[in-house]
């Protein structure tokens, strides 16, 4: 059944023929191969306290807003450059002058206003269908300026689940790997790489950070000790300890869909297999069992199901192992490197797969069937994840020399970078947003 998004903007039944094609789009569908992007413009935001007070917030607010909506991939800003508002416009269906944004392309338009109270801000946004000169979404939050970013994200959370239904990514965070201290950090950022904090500080290797599907955990395997240990850090008290100390690998952690257990790859019978332990370290179950290498565990939405990968038939390839009865097949055949893989809710996986002598990012149904191919022609890119609802993939490239982390949509449209900084970002994870 073709899954469709609701926009809630509209019921056009008789009078669809008298409305500008615009609203004649009842809805989106996310299984298409491409999406005609709703041409937005956002406004700098009203100072409706005193004019002294954090006057760097009327564009800061916007900025974000107007970046969240574009990375979406549901909407493409307008160039402020091309406003014709007057600038002492106000923020209210009446004091708006539609023709001004109509004539321009725009189809909607977010203004807003904020109030600075000691140090938090009250701030509030609304969403204009400029065609009809109709208000459809108002929203109104107060948090600490040093917070305005969240603020921002949250109403453009807003705007997508009046237009669709259902949350945006907005509020998610990102967990990776960084090396600007010269060592392989893990670090936790917001969605689109801003407010980056460190989680680790061992002034060694660090890796492959999970989420627990809570956001309220991490998971990474740290060399700090000379060995490799998975250790599990929780995210609010800030209390870390050490998951599996067992001699060999600790490596390659992923959490079962409920979070009550970890799957892992174990070399302590010396062959590196995948094992299931529980949060207090105790290994529950033997997963597989092969002479080969097998790595790299993800579990089905159901969690009745893992994808994982094995050199078993010679070189890197994805499998799915049916966990009731053991039976593991083959996925991927076409390429002689395939790994990394992801298993989104929505019930597909996305992999890495070596095309042409370089990286590239595809997905697959996990039933078989032909790839899809994401990425192309565009260096090396690695490690994907999806984003907790299925929609976004996260990952790294060095397409432009060092490795950094990109988003796109699910069909691999809308590509963008989201990180920076000196050193290079790797082995991204996508959390859940935090309420």
């Amino acid at each position: 059944m073709k899954s469709t998004l609701h926009i809630v903007l509209l019921v056009l039944t008789a009078f669809v023929s008298i409305v500008p094609p615009t609203w004649a789009r009842i809805y989106i569908d996310i299984n298409a191969p491409s999406i005609s992007k709703f041409k937005v413009a956002v406004a700098d935001f009203h100072n409706l306290g005193r004019a002294h007070e954090q006057p760097e917030l009327s564009r800061k607010f916007a900025d974000v807003i107007s970046h969240d909506l574009d990375l979406s991939g549901y909407f493409s800003p307008i160039d402020r450059k091309a406003f014709l508002e007057d600038k002492d416009e106000g923020i209210t269906l009446e004091a708006i002058n539609f023709k001004n944004w109509s004539v321009i392309g725009a189809e909607l338009l977010v203004k807003g206003g904020y109030t600075v109270i000691g140090n938090h801000v009250e701030v509030v946004a609304r969403l204009f269908d400029t065609y009809r000169g109709k208000q459809i979404m108002g929203k109104r939050f107060l948090g600490r300026i040093t917070s305005y970013r969240w603020l921002a994200h949250r109403l453009s959370n807003e705007i997508i689940r009046m237009l669709t239904g259902q949350d945006s990514m907005f509020l998610t965070r990102l967990g990776y790997v960084d090396t600007t201290t010269g060592h392989k950090e893990i670090r936790v950022s917001d969605y689109d790489g801003y407010n980056s904090r460190a989680i680790t500080s061992d002034g060694s290797i660090a890796l492959s950070p999970r989420f627990s599907p809570d956001g309220t955990r991490i998971l990474y395997t740290s060399y700090k000790d000379g060995r490799p240990k998975l250790y599990l850090r929780d995210l609010r008290s800030g209390v870390c300890r050490v998951l599996s100390q067992r001699k060999g690998l600790n490596i390659g952690a992923a959490w079962t869909p409920d979070g009550k257990g970890v799957a892992l790859t174990l070399s302590i019978k010396g062959n590196p297999d995948i094992f299931l332990i529980d949060l207090n370290g105790r290994i529950l179950k033997r997963l597989t069992s092969n002479w080969g290498i097998d790595v790299s565990p993800s579990f089905s939405p159901d969690g009745k199901k893992m994808a994982f990968v094995s050199n078993r038939s010679g070189s890197p390839q994805i499998y799915v192992k049916t966990l009731e009865n053991g039976h593991s097949r083959r996925l991927t055949f076409d390429g002689n490197y395939n790994t990394s893989p992801s298993w989104s809710r929505l019930n597909r996986i996305v992999y890495t797969s070596m095309n042409h002598g370089s990286f590239d990012i595809f997905t697959i149904d996990p039933g078989g069937g032909e790839p899809r191919q994401l990425t192309e022609g565009a260096g090396n890119n690695e490690d994907p994840c999806w984003s907790p609802d299925g929609k976004y993939i996260v990952f790294s490239s060095n397409r432009l020399g060092r490795y950094h982390l990109y988003i796109m949509t699910a069909n691999g449209q809308n590509q963008r970078r989201i990180s920076s900084g000196k050193g290079e970002q790797t082995a991204p994870s996508w959390g859940p947003a935090i309420p």
